[in-house]
């Protein structure tokens, strides 16, 4: 894990929530609590979306090209879409970061990365197979993470985050 100094705040630094990104309907719940924690607390919003390519060093050059493009295609259509929703809670557009690899290797060199980032933002799946594989991953290495992680339920209602935010 990192051993980089936090400066989120520290003059000349501004703290900032990190929500992951992904197509999952807990997703929302993770973006709509992190951004209701950064208009109370004066924070800013920073979004990850990760493109996992394991097949495209299997493709022909063409082809993997074509599918990088239409995957960073996606990752920026949803990234529009919970952009526009944390931006109708907070009234600040959030930062975007668009990475390809594993989600939690590049979770982890983005914080690394970042040292205004304070706190990690995840969305828990409800199903009976679990909450998600990046909670389930982090979640195992939870003690020796850099910054502290919040895990929000994905049965909160938005009455229910308000109440909590």
């Amino acid at each position: 894990m990192t051993t980089k100094k936090r400066r989120a705040y520290e003059s000349g630094h501004k703290a900032k929530f990190l929500v992951v990104i992904d197509d999952t309907p807990e997703c929302d719940r993770a973006v709509y609590f992190a951004s209701r924690r950064a208009v109370r607390t004066g924070v800013k919003v920073i979004m990850l979306h990760v493109i996992a390519l394991h097949d495209t060093n299997q493709q022909w050059l063409g082809v993997a090209d074509i599918m990088r493009a239409e995957a960073h295609e996606e990752a920026n259509s949803l990234l529009d879409k919970y952009a526009t929703r944390s931006t109708g809670i907070t009234g600040m557009v959030p930062e975007r970061v668009i990475r390809e690899g594993e989600t939690p290797p590049e979770v982890l060199a983005l914080i690394d990365e970042d040292e205004d980032i304070a706190l990690l933002v995840l969305g828990a799946g409800n199903s009976s197979e679990g909450p998600g594989p990046l909670v389930a991953s982090l979640g195992s290495s939870a003690g020796t993470f850099p910054i502290p992680v919040a895990i929000v339920p994905g049965h909160l209602t938005d009455d229910e985050l308000d109440a909590l935010s």
